[in-house]
C-alpha cells in the first residue's frame, strides 16, 4: 500500500511542480482566464477534459489544483504538528493549571464536527490561501495535542527521565532530550491521515465558496461551479476535478494505511 500510495502522489507533486513551468513556458494557456476559448466545450482534441462556464480549459486547472492542494494542505498540516506538538509536550510535562487550561480548551474544540470548525474559521478569516490554511489548522491541531499529552505524562514518569533531573538536567533540555524523541513516533501516521482529510476539508471550503478566490484554481471551487451545470448534461466540469481530489486523498491514505502496520509491526 505504502509503494502505491507513494506512485499516486508522486504523479500529483510533478504535476504541481511542472505545471507553473509549463505555465512560463506559454505550454499551457492561464488557468485562470478563458481567453478565446468556447463556453462548456465537451472534452475533445483540442480540450481533452472540457472547458468550463468561463471558457477555461477544465484540464489546466484540474493540474494547477494539485500544487494549490498541496500547497495549502502542507502548510495547514505542518502549522497543526508544530502547535499541537509543542504545547501538548508543555501540557503533559508540566501540568497544573497550564494543562488544565490546554485541555479544556482542546477537548472543546475538539467536540465541534471537523468541517464545521473550519467553516467557522475561515468565515472569520476570509478567503485565501493562509487563511484556508490556518482555518484547516485549527481543526487538527487538538488531535495532535490529545496524543503528545498523554504520550509525554507517561514518559515523563520514566525512571530514565527522573534520573536525568536528578542530575540536574533542566525542563528544556528533559524535552528535548529525553521526551520529543520518545512522543514524536505516533506523529508521522497521524500527519498522513490529516493530510488527507485536509484535502477533502479543503474542497469542502472551495464547495461552499469559504476557501479560495475563484481566480485560484481550486478543485472545491470548480465543483461549486460546476453544481448547475452537470444537471444538464455537462459532467465534465465536475469529473475531472472530483477524481483528482479522489487520487490525491487515495494517495496520501495509502502511504498512512501502510506507515501504520509499519509502526505496530516495530511495536
Amino acid at each position: 500500500m505504502t509503494i502505491w500510495g507513494i506512485v499516486i502522489l508522486s504523479v500529483y507533486l510533478i504535476a504541481a511542480l511542472i505545471t507553473p513551468l509549463l505555465a512560463k513556458a506559454g505550454v499551457l494557456p492561464d488557468a485562470n482566464l478563458g481567453l478565446a476559448n468556447p463556453i462548456y466545450a465537451a472534452p475533445s482534441l483540442e480540450h481533452w477534459c472540457g472547458t468550463d462556464r468561463l471558457g477555461r480549459d477544465v484540464c489546466v486547472r484540474t493540474l494547477c489544483g494539485c500544487g494549490v492542494a498541496i500547497k495549502v494542505v502542507l502548510l495547514a498540516v505542518s502549522l497543526a504538528v508544530f502547535i499541537g506538538v509543542s504545547l501538548g509536550m508543555l501540557s503533559g510535562y508540566l501540568g497544573g493549571v497550564l494543562d488544565r487550561v490546554l485541555v479544556l480548551i482542546m477537548d472543546t474544540l475538539y467536540t465541534v464536527p471537523v468541517l464545521l470548525l473550519s467553516v467557522v474559521m475561515a468565515f472569520l478569516l476570509g478567503r485565501g490561501i493562509p487563511n484556508a490554511a490556518i482555518a484547516i489548522c485549527v481543526v487538527y491541531v487538538p488531535q495532535y495535542f490529545r496524543v503528545v499529552r498523554n504520550q509525554t505524562a507517561q514518559v515523563k514518569a520514566e525512571l530514565f527521565v527522573e534520573a536525568a533531573k536528578a542530575m540536574g538536567a533542566g525542563p528544556i533540555w528533559v524535552l528535548r532530550k529525553y521526551l520529543f524523541r520518545n512522543v514524536i513516533t505516533s506523529v508521522p501516521v497521524l500527519l498522513t491521515m490529516n493530510a488527507a482529510d485536509a484535502v477533502l476539508v479543503l474542497g469542502g471550503l472551495g464547495f461552499l465558496g469559504l476557501g479560495l478566490p475563484d481566480s485560484i484554481p481550486e478543485w472545491g471551487n470548480d465543483l461549486n461551479m460546476a453544481l448547475a451545470a452537470v444537471p444538464t448534461g455537462i459532467w465534465w466540469t465536475a469529473l475531472y476535478p472530483g477524481l483528482a481530489m479522489f487520487g490525491l486523498v487515495l494517495g496520501i491514505s495509502l502511504i498512512g494505511e501502510g506507515l501504520e502496520k509499519f509502526v505496530n509491526i516495530r511495536k
